[in-house]
């Protein structure tokens, strides 16, 4: 039966019999029009229910929201009109990029909140509170003048009132024997004085704009020539730990060192080891099946690995993510490690939750899983055959296999970490006289065959795709950069690549210009680095263009983009030079492309709209550009505004323009002018 025939049975069977079967006779014709006119019935009790569901701040739709704020006083940020006009109701990611934007000029619990904050008007819990509702940022709120030295009376000496008890504790010196308190100096947590004039009194809100994300029981890295020495990170590379944020016990708390993703010192790992260290804590180190108690832990400075702790101990600094076990030490059980790392977004392979919908069958990897290794899964599913399949890792440890992929016709494949898991693979120098790299291959008459990669961290090597691939996606993938060798070979391939959140190393295209068509690759929320501006991140080998056609949204390019065409790239970074074949095709629409490059036709992109005059100060700024690092890929808070708000919508360009953190920074500062104490102003800091 089909879906016009089952919409309209409703009212069908409201008729009468002899005229059901009439229209049977007659091809059903009146069942037709039933059907047009159910549709339209539909239509009248879905908007019936909405109406109702607009009456609540919870269940409203985001364009109902506003007019729900309107009945309290709220007022969103200018701009929400304009963004309604792109349609809220969009599906695919053009309509999520505007429903995260709608979200950050008119934050539902921000709307809902309203009455609720006026009551509580200039209070500091509630300053900290509006940057969590309407930024999303979790803060801490700080009067300064209470931080402000005062010269004291001489009479305070001999008070004993409340009022000269109180001053004579606000502004203090430091105390030089207090080393709790010398190490929060510089942070939003000190207490030390502050000794320059304030001519009007306010109120400094610190912002985290990093979260905190978790890697569960993976395996610690062993240092290479040392079996006692080990980093938290499977890659081998120093991670300043954080904490993991504790929910503030009340809305009149003012938050805490513990209620933020703030970095772990090692004073502070000390001084408080049984609060961050332990099972549902920050961090916890496994030796085989058996934790490290608190009692076996000592925080150290591991610069240069100089410290060398007792037998029954571990050392730990968390501030490089090192540990050292004694040189005696059993480790034949080998390290496990949970710990919390600080990063802008959900991008790259990571814990987070992502859409697992693939259909197909399943083939579990992992401890506890009917396949201990990737290539026993793969094996059994070499011998099933089945048109969809999925191998799915299903924890956070380290895989180091030969994997080798042959696709037949009409097979698709997903290979994938499972919710809440980060498995790395580490891809090993194995052959001296063949690629080590993760292979995908087809026959050659298997144009319907598809890959795909999602929720991976892969090291080592890269990628090598050959043959009539019909697709290629990674998506929410790390293939960790080294500057060596490309992340992504395509050998003669005529496959479509998808790439979305993920971030990767340079991509290399080898293909017959003559007999094929250019391969499109799409890149989207992705960051695709070559680890230098003057090194090639897409082209072909001894430096020609790559025979592919570029679209890229929202992403940042490190390195130089050598291409055949580029049909489209909207809110991008290029660092390097762009050279483009063939510049009649296609167009870059609000994107950053360096002086020199040859591109097609440009809108609105800088510098050129900067002038020949600021050309050189129009130019993107990095926190940093080395991975692995907190700040890996985001714009710093110097970055000219022409990039940091240069994108179509006002956001920024780049792998981070869904943050819209121009936009939550606007949101903040117009809350916070509404709602600080009176007589005084606030000012915000971005701490990460």
């Amino acid at each position: 039966m089909t879906s016009e025939r089952l919409a309209a049975d409703e009212l069908v069977d409201l008729l009468p019999r002899w005229y059901r079967l009439a229209d049977e006779e007659g091809g059903e014709p009146l069942r037709a029009l039933l059907a047009a006119i159910e549709e339209q019935i539909d239509r009248v009790r879905d908007a019936a229910a909405r109406q109702y569901e607009d009456w609540f701040v919870e269940t409203a739709a985001a364009r109902a929201l506003p007019l729900i704020g309107d009945l309290v006083g709220y007022r969103p940020l200018a701009g929400y009109q304009r963004i309604l006009s792109a349609g809220l109701r969009d599906g695919g990611p053009a309509g999520a990029s505007v429903r995260r934007l709608a979200e950050a000029l008119a934050p539902r619990r921000d709307v809902a909140g309203t009455v609720g904050y006026r009551r509580r008007k200039g209070t500091l819990s509630l300053l900290e509170e509006l940057a969590d509702s309407a930024a999303g940022w979790p803060a801490r709120a700080v009067e300064t003048s209470r931080l402000l030295a005062h010269t004291q009376p001489v009479r305070l000496y001999g008070g004993t009132t409340r009022t000269d008890t109180a001053r004579a504790a606000r502004g203090r010196l430091a105390d030089l024997r207090d080393g709790g308190a010398l190490d929060l100096i510089g942070t939003p947590f000190e207490s030390s004085a502050r000794t320059f004039d304030v001519r009007r009194a306010g109120v400094e809100v610190h912002v985290w704009r990093q979260r905190a994300y978790p890697v569960t029981d993976a395996p610690a890295y062993r240092v290479e020539g040392a079996r006692n020495l080990f980093t938290f990170s499977v890659l081998g590379a120093d991670t300043h730990l954080v904490t993991r944020p504790e929910p503030e016990p009340s809305t009149t708390h003012v938050a805490t060192v513990d209620n933020v993703p703030d970095r772990l010192r090692r004073r502070l790992f000390a001084d408080r080891l049984a609060d961050y260290y332990g099972p549902g804590k920050s961090l916890v180190i496994r030796r085989g099946d058996r934790i490290v108690p608190v009692s076996g832990i000592v925080v150290a400075d591991l610069t240069g690995w100089r410290y060398q702790p007792a037998r029954d101990r571990v050392a730990v600094d968390p501030e490089l993510g090192r540990i050292a076990f004694s040189p005696r030490a059993d480790l034949d059980e080998g390290v496990r490690v949970t710990y919390h790392y600080a990063f802008s977004d959900d991008l790259g392979g990571g814990e987070y939750p992502r859409d697992l919908s693939t259909p197909g069958t399943v083939y579990r990897v992992g401890p506890g899983h009917p396949y201990r290794r990737i290539a026993d899964a793969h094996r059994q599913w070499r011998a099933d055959r089945p048109a969809d399949a999925v191998i799915e890792i299903a924890d956070s440890g380290a895989y180091q296999e030969e994997l080798a992929f042959q696709l037949d016709h009409g097979q698709r494949l997903t290979l994938r970490a499972a919710d809440g898991a980060r498995p790395v693979l580490r891809l090993l120098d194995r052959s001296s006289n063949q690629p080590d790299a993760l292979v995908i291959e087809t026959g050659e008459d298997c144009h319907e065959s598809s890959m795909t990669l999602d929720g991976l961290v892969i090291a080592g090597r890269g990628i090598r795709a050959g043959g009539p691939l019909a697709a290629l996606t990674l998506r929410h993938c790390t293939l960790v950069p080294d500057g060596e060798e490309p992340s992504l070979f395509l050998e003669c391939a005529t496959t479509t690549v998808h790439i979305e959140r993920s971030i990767l190393g340079p991509i290399l295209v080898l293909a017959d210009e003559v007999g094929t068509d250019p391969a499109p690759i799409h890149l989207r929320d992705s960051i695709l680095d070559a680890t230098a501006h003057d090194r090639p991140a897409l082209g072909a080998p001894d430096g020609r263009h790559a025979h592919a056609v570029l679209h890229a949204e929202r992403v940042t390019v490190v390195g130089e983009t050598h291409v055949h065409a580029i049909e489209t790239a909207a809110d991008s970074i290029f660092t390097g030079t762009v050279h483009v074949a063939r510049r009649q095709r296609g167009t870059l629409r609000f994107c950053f492309v360096p002086p020199g490059s040859r591109t097609p036709r440009r809108f609105r992109c800088q510098p050129d709209l900067a002038g020949p005059d600021t050309a050189t100060r129009v130019r993107p700024l990095f926190d940093s550009l080395e991975h692995g690092t907190p700040g890996y890929g985001r714009l710093a808070t110097r970055c000219p505004a022409e990039i940091a708000r240069g994108a179509g919508d006002g956001s920024e360009m780049g792998v981070f323009h869904d943050l819209y953190q121009p936009q939550r920074e606007d949101n903040l500062r117009a809350r916070l002018a509404g709602y600080t104490p009176a007589g005084t102003r606030a000012a915000i800091g971005f701490v990460s």
